[in-house]
């Protein structure tokens, strides 16, 4: 019978990872004492260091977000223009024909 991978919520994640941070204990001792592999917290660490950054990031990506909509709809209204001059052309050019 395959063994039962085990699975680690966020938090539980990152508590481990704020003590092996804290270097207080070493990856091998804090592994020994949440009964996880030494290779799997390494991976966590690794992770968190890439992307810890974006927690502090997202004020200015929600304005670029903004931004974007804003533009979205600027190019929505002008199609939407545009769409109406065809259509009216079309109507000048029937009746001239």
């Amino acid at each position: 019978m395959a063994k039962k991978r085990k699975t680690y919520s966020a938090e539980f994640k990152l508590k481990a990872v704020l003590e092996i941070l804290k270097e207080d204990k070493t990856a091998s001792q804090l592994a020994g004492e949440l009964e996880v592999n030494p290779m799997v917290l390494a991976g966590w660490k690794k992770h968190f260091k890439e992307v810890g950054l974006q927690v502090f990031e997202k004020p200015r990506r929600a304005s670029g977000l903004k931004r974007s909509e804003k533009e979205k709809a600027e190019l929505f209204e002008q199609i939407g223009r545009l769409k109406m001059e065809i259509e009216w052309l079309k109507k000048k050019l029937a009746i001239l024909t």
